[in-house]
């Protein structure tokens, strides 16, 4: 998740508690207040009348300019010792004029004559739904938690933005920096501390990544010189002693067979130099390769190679199959697959490779599956090792697939090895 959108789901997170509680509050608040009201005019109304009555004048009608209704009821003295002598609640009355009954706030008082007799003044007053204002509230609510959520979080991501796109520039620069190519300066923001110090400790970690990189490339062509020198050298000395010495056949067996581990060495030192140069990204440079022209010039080279073990191969591509890839990778990975399949097949065998679309398929026929966890790990040969290989086959053609940001996949399939290359 990006930044902005982690900010924007921590906002909403705080937002929708503290909004929630602040409608709890406003809501008690404003019917509180709105009580305090009513029970101050019931208050007035309540003196007024126990005033008149005690006083022994006429008591006001409760439909003369006024909402309120009252009701006056002579009680005993054990009643009027067990209740309140003033209390407010709220309660459902019952009035005349409409014939139906409304919410109203109620005044119950208690209080005696000269007489000693004791009285129950009950005075209501209508007031509001309180579902009612319930329900607008929570809509009022509503709105103003949409309305402030997207205004809030507009304005922390629009300022964050703006505050962070130094910061998006370093990794925009990031990512097309590529050891071993030129590229743009890294940008500075000269305003903010933090930005100035990231930008500082970027460029000197992508200066020591250029560094290394460039060891590390001169390491391998020395390594690559020095290797490839004494090896051809003991090659022309063991080719010398064949041609030009007498040799029982028991030396010269050992000669063949020094010969055969040298070059075998010779392989294997060239393909861990390319690898490591894949590996390294050494590789950078693409253009329009036509896989289909590769393939040709590949199947008629196997073809000679292995004719005496009589591979039929099948190709089943477009006369063009242009993809745009480093071309020296892309030769490494087709070469690879279908050298792999002739490798691994028996005298006779099919070997087919066809296209799908932008999916190129490398089928050969095979007694049992292979290992698809460790199929492309390095040296890894299987149960059956094959004369000739090193074991690095496949993995180079995971390391130039991972480059090319291609997909390799094996799968067993009727008694045929299918490997896939997607994304083409």
């Amino acid at each position: 998740m990006k930044l902005t959108g982690r900010i924007t789901l921590r906002l909403v997170l705080l937002l929708t508690p503290l909004l929630a509680l602040w409608a709890a509050l406003f809501h008690y608040t404003l019917v509180d207040e709105i009580n305090d009201e009513a029970d101050d005019a019931l208050e007035e109304y309540s003196e007024l009348i126990i005033v008149r009555m005690l006083a022994g004048e006429p008591l006001p009608r409760t439909n003369e300019g006024s909402n309120n209704s009252y009701t006056i009821l002579p009680v005993d003295e054990e009643y009027a010792a067990v209740r309140p002598w003033i209390d407010y609640y709220d309660a459902e009355v019952y009035i005349p004029e409409k014939e139906e009954t409304e919410p109203a706030r109620v005044r119950t008082s208690l209080f005696r004559d000269a007489s000693g007799q004791y009285y129950e003044l009950r005075v209501a007053t209508p007031t509001f739904e309180k579902e009612d204002l319930l329900r607008t509230v929570l809509w009022w609510i509503v709105l103003l938690y949409v309305t402030l959520l997207v205004g809030i979080v507009g304005v922390t991501v629009w300022v964050f933005y703006r505050s962070l796109r130094p910061l998006y520039a370093l990794l925009h620069w990031l990512d097309g920096f590529t050891p071993g190519r030129s590229c743009a300066p890294v940008p500075e923001d000269p305003h903010v501390v933090e930005f100035r110090r990231l930008s500082g400790a970027l460029r000197q970690s992508a200066e020591r990544s250029a560094l290394l990189f460039e060891q590390q490339k001169q390491f391998i062509g020395n390594a690559s010189h020095e290797l490839q020198t004494p090896l051809a050298v003991l090659g022309g000395r063991i080719d010398w002693l064949l041609d030009q010495t007498e040799l029982s056949e028991e030396q010269m067996g050992e000669l063949v067979q020094m010969k055969r581990t040298l070059a075998h060495i010779v392989r294997l030192n060239k393909t861990l130099l390319l690898l490591t140069k894949i590996d390294n990204g050494q590789f950078p440079d693409l253009a329009e390769v036509d896989l289909a022209a590769m393939l040709r010039e590949l199947k008629e080279l196997y073809d000679e190679i292995y004719a005496a073990r009589a591979i039929r191969c099948t190709l089943s591509v477009p006369g063009r199959f242009v993809v745009r890839l480093n071309e020296t990778l892309a030769s490494v990975l087709v070469s690879n697959l279908l050298r792999n399949a002739y490798l691994h097949s028996a005298e006779g065998a099919a070997v087919e490779v066809r296209a799908e679309g932008r999916t190129l398929h490398f089928e050969n026929e095979g007694a049992e599956p292979l290992d698809a966890d460790r199929l492309f790990d390095r040296f890894y040969r299987g149960p059956k090792r094959a004369e000739g290989s090193t074991g690095l086959g496949l993995a180079l053609v995971r390391a130039a697939a991972d480059r090319c940001a291609l997909r390799v996949e094996y799968r067993f399939v009727d008694g045929r090895h299918r490997f896939t290359v997607s994304g083409l």
